[in-house]
């Protein structure tokens, strides 16, 4: 039987805000029968904060995020299931619940305060992805399209010491969002396995948020994992060319380069929460995001692509979750 990791999901924006709408069971209601018609067993629940609460709302809305998830559990004990460790993944997978794991989407609610690491470790945070595409005080995002900056910058003192302050607490570092700048300083600084949880190869989507054939090579050496992304403007440069068959191209060409052992999903889905994108900001985009895989129910077919083109069950298996699991057993303590 597969594992089935989705290694990046933005869920938990949308469960907070449901929640303070006054509903309850949010993630029951609204996910959980996608996650099971796919056959989903874990979830990497990523704390995403929007730009417009940075950097003074930054520490309540995480926490607020936080708090949605371990609210939600405790409503339906049967059916989610928080985990801080591979045993717990294990035990949410016998009893057929879905287990949650949160992840940080940018250290921007740490702001600049070492301290607040601890907290969110305790609460259950395992995996640091050090910026969004923005600049924090760890380092420099990478941007979806060339924005008009200035000079980029690598990972700052701060950032140094969150990294490795993160690694001896028990943290596996997330460089998906990341600039070229500050990637290449995180490979210097880190001393156990990385992952880009969900990014994809620049070489067939030329987006920056994508990883050049050097740093794929990078991050297997490490032993890490990467996550195909399956949003439409990292499967390719062209909408017409965004579909199933060209998110497989990517999985083919990281095994290409470093082998199937280093190869997860982390696919990313959005439409679900595009109805908070600002008016604005989808007039004033070149591509509008979409979904190629849409939504966890349709991970089968995502199964099938991969057999077609030659995947083995057991290779499958690394894909869909073997692969991050060896990384958690590695890093957790």
């Amino acid at each position: 039987m597969k594992h089935i990791i989705d290694a990046h999901f933005d869920l938990l924006m949308d469960v907070a805000i449901q929640r303070e709408y006054g509903r309850k069971n949010v993630i029951v209601s609204d996910y959980l029968p996608d996650f099971l018609a796919g056959g989903v067993q874990t979830i990497v629940a990523a704390i995403y904060i929007d730009s417009k609460f940075l950097p003074e709302m930054g520490l309540r809305k995480a926490l607020q995020q936080i708090s949605a998830l371990h609210a939600e559990a405790e409503e339906a004990p049967d059916k989610i299931m928080v985990c801080k460790s591979v045993d717990d993944i294990e035990t949410a997978k016998k009893a057929g619940k879905i287990g949650f794991v949160l992840s940080l989407e940018g250290a921007d609610p740490l702001y600049n305060d070492l301290s607040l690491l601890r907290i969110f470790y305790e609460l259950g945070v395992r995996f640091m992805g050090l910026v969004w595409s923005r600049r924090n005080f760890v380092g420099d995002g990478s941007h979806f399209s060339p924005v008009r900056e200035g000079k980029k910058g690598g990972i700052t003192e701060f950032g140094v010491q969150l990294i490795e302050a993160a690694e001896a607490m028990g943290m596996i570092i997330d460089v998906s969002h990341l600039n070229d700048e500050g990637f290449w300083d995180v490979m210097e600084i880190a001393k156990k396995p990385i992952i880009a949880s969900h990014s994809n190869c620049r070489s067939l989507a030329g987006s920056m948020r994508n990883l050049t054939d050097e740093q794929i090579k990078a991050i297997a050496s490490t032993n890490g994992v990467i996550g195909i992304n399956g949003v439409n403007i990292f499967v390719a440069d062209s909408d017409d060319k965004s579909d199933l068959e060209h998110l497989v191209n990517h999985v083919d060409h990281v095994a290409a380069l470093v082998g199937v052992e280093h190869i997860g999903i982390g696919l990313d889905i959005i439409e679900p929460f595009m109805k908070y994108d600002s008016p604005l900001a989808l007039a004033e985009a070149s591509r509008k995001d979409f979904d190629v895989v849409k939504g966890h129910r349709m991970i089968p077919e995502l199964v099938n692509a991969l057999a077609k083109r030659g995947y083995t069950d057991e290779a499958t298996r690394l894909i869909m979750g073997k692969n991050f699991i060896r990384v958690y057993k590695e890093v957790w303590k």
